[in-house]
């Protein structure tokens, strides 16, 4: 009886915990404006944003490895870019990447959700409508002054959607102007298992493997059309998946 009144209490207090947490979270981004674009990058944010983002990780059942991150620019910022297979891909790897400050380019629907959608704002994240290229432009602009001002790296996925086969999509390679413009490096990387996250709750633990396989050097960026580097991206994605399923 001892033992299982010990754990109703923690229950209780995780419980109690995490209203706490939503309430704080929440009563802080009354401050956020939705009409305003924030372009400096918000370190108090970010911490509840990085905390928030640890708790859905770790309470989801994710348990995410990282391979590669000793490749990543120390002294640059950069442009991620990464195969798309479920929501939590872009929250894992923020975190994982925490000390880089990712700033995601993505979907207007994502900056509805209620507290979260104030806070990514706050931490420079980017809407595009998906669809229309001529409104991407302004998305890019921004984007690279981002990136010139030291704010933040950009995140993006040149899928432009989630892969709900996990077979990758064919990629919208203008994003890639980005990188040229700001004129820095492009990393690649490559997430597994998340897919299965959804299935596996609450019950099975989900091992998420992300892997940073290569950083394409500025000067190889501007060198090279934007298909040459989705084309290399592109590969290099499709050979770390394969060699993943046959091992």
């Amino acid at each position: 009886m001892t033992l299982i009144k010990y754990s109703l209490d923690l229950l209780g207090l995780l419980f109690c915990a995490e209203l706490f947490y939503i309430a704080f979270a929440y009563t802080n981004s009354l401050f956020i404006s939705t009409k305003k674009e924030y372009n400096k990058n918000s370190k108090y944010f970010r911490g509840l944003l990085y905390s928030g983002s640890w708790e859905m990780i770790y309470f989801s059942g994710s348990r995410p490895h990282v391979t590669g991150k000793e490749k990543l620019p120390k002294d640059s910022r950069f442009v991620i870019v990464c195969n798309h297979r479920s929501n939590f891909d872009p929250v894992i790897t923020w975190y994982a990447l925490r000390k880089y400050d990712l700033a995601y380019i993505s979907k207007p629907e994502n900056f509805k959700v209620f507290t979260y959608g104030k806070i990514i704002r706050r931490c420079c994240f980017i809407p595009l409508i998906r669809g229309n290229p001529r409104l991407a432009i302004p998305v890019f602009d921004r984007a690279v002054n981002l990136i010139n001002d030291n704010q933040v790296s950009i995140g993006i996925y040149p899928e432009g959607t989630r892969s709900k086969t996990c077979e990758l999509l064919p990629f919208h390679n203008g994003v890639f102007k980005i990188a040229q413009r700001a004129q820095v490096p492009v990393v690649v990387a490559c997430i597994q298992g998340t897919e299965k996250i959804h299935k596996n709750f609450p019950f099975k633990k989900t091992p998420v493997q992300l892997d940073i396989l290569d950083v394409i050097p500025t000067e190889k960026v501007l060198s090279q059309r934007t298909c040459e580097l989705g084309d290399y991206c592109r590969t290099l994605m499709e050979n770390h998946l394969a060699g993943k399923k046959s091992s």
